[in-house]
């Protein structure tokens, strides 16, 4: 009876580790291409991005103080990382690309005025041909973009 006991034990432990252990894993990894990319970007101090966030293979990062920008997309068709130095920007907006008459959302982009030349840069955020989830994940990443939008925009006015 003792034996049986703890060869169950033994297995819902195991079953219990293997999930836990992949995850830690995938996670120490995904923190190592944060820090690669933003020692890209800032190779001295890259603790200096010191507001980060991630959501649906995407990850946003500010340095508050001097006043820089990365979104990194880790989307499995296309890994991109688009840098952007907020003090030559005088606003920020998203632009969103609907389905004609329909609410469905096909695209968010970030559009970036520069204050010298006038210049729209247009950094990509969300793809609906690049979801596996759709519209679940069109509102989960419309609103974290929304509240990224309002960092932005803070960040400018200072």
């Amino acid at each position: 009876m003792e034996t049986s006991v703890t060869i169950i034990g033994v297995v819902i432990a195991i079953i219990v580790a293997i999930p836990i252990y992949f995850s830690a894993r995938t996670n120490a990894a995904n923190k190592s291409k944060i820090l690669n990319i933003k020692k890209k970007f800032n190779s001295t101090h890259p603790e200096d991005f010191d507001l980060t966030e991630s959501q649906s293979n995407k990850t946003l990062t500010l340095d508050q103080k001097n006043k820089r920008f990365i979104l990194m997309n880790f989307n499995p068709n296309q890994q991109e990382s688009t840098f952007v130095d907020l003090k030559s920007v005088s606003s920020c907006k998203l632009i969103l690309t609907t389905d004609g008459n329909s609410d469905t959302i096909l695209k968010i982009d970030f559009e970036f005025q520069q204050n010298e030349t006038s210049q729209k840069i247009t950094i990509p955020f969300y793809d609906f041909d690049d979801d596996r989830i759709k519209q679940i994940s069109a509102y989960q990443d419309h609103m974290f973009a929304k509240k990224w939008l309002k960092i932005i925009q803070d960040s400018i006015s200072r």
